[in-house]
């Protein structure tokens, strides 16, 4: 009877455990050149135990309940991420509004310098909050998607000092093809075959890719169009596809582990 009771007490001390647990969602502000951001660190405080940090990027809606989702499911037990704000806090488009992201894109598509600018200043960041957060500084990484995608390429091409950058379903031209020469980052690029917006600038991206020295993979998902990983999107160009989200983010997983242990 004595061992039951004992065993009862242990459950419930492991329930109640796992009731504590749960994802972190910590607000992270700054100011940049006038305009304050808001992003959000994302990470499971079920351990104290350090892990890799990851920038994150969302597509061109921003910060939303969808990106917040996505990064839970990313981070897991693996990585402390900050979801980061591009825009500013004034500026939120509505999801669904397509008119209203590119208009909150189309600034920073237009000065590519303010783009690697605070999206350095997020990794920035995202270092700082190790005092308070799970993270590991030896082993730092960025992922984006669509514009997203192109943000942290900008990042990689600006020379910043991280382990790798991984982009799904993202735009690949550059202001600049000779920032190539630049990139430390182990860098993976994601597309579908049938994205009509990213394909047609693939020769162009590989082209500036072999002009610099990097460890770099580009990877073409067939059958698939932009937005493979976008849960609420089904259009025809721009459409989830859960066979390459599953696919993408099992070779993200990969590219990540082995640019952390420095394996080729």
């Amino acid at each position: 009877m004595r061992f039951v009771r004992l065993c009862c007490l242990a459950l419930l001390a492991a329930l109640s455990f796992t009731a504590q647990a749960k994802m972190v969602h910590r607000p992270v502000e700054w100011t940049l050149d006038g305009t304050h951001f808001k992003s959000v660190l994302v990470y499971d405080d079920a351990s104290s135990a350090k892990r890799p940090g990851l920038v994150m990027v969302p597509n061109w809606y921003g910060i939303t309940d969808v990106a917040i989702k996505k990064a839970d499911m990313i981070a897991g037990k693996d990585y402390v991420i900050l979801l980061t704000d591009m825009y500013g806090e004034n500026v939120r488009p509505t999801p669904g509004h397509a008119d209203q992201a590119q208009a909150a894109t189309k600034p920073l598509y237009a000065d590519r310098v303010m783009m690697r600018k605070r999206i350095n200043e997020a990794l920035t960041q995202l270092k700082a909050q190790a005092s308070t957060a799970p993270i590991d500084l030896t082993k730092l990484a960025a992922i984006g998607f669509c514009f997203g995608g192109t943000t942290v390429l900008d990042l990689a091409r600006s020379g910043a000092d991280v382990a790798a950058v991984v982009s799904f379903h993202g735009g690949l031209t550059t202001d600049n093809p000779d920032l190539a020469k630049n990139i430390k980052a182990r860098v993976l690029a994601m597309n579908g075959a049938d994205d009509k917006g990213t394909m047609p600038d693939a020769d162009k991206f590989m082209d500036e890719m072999r002009g610099g020295s990097a460890d770099w993979e580009f990877l073409v998902i067939g059958n698939s169009v932009h937005c493979f990983t976008e849960t609420e999107e089904n259009s025809p160009g721009c459409k989830y596809d859960p066979r390459a989200a599953a696919r993408s983010y099992r070779l993200m997983h990969d590219w990540l582990n082995a640019a952390f242990s420095g394996k080729p």
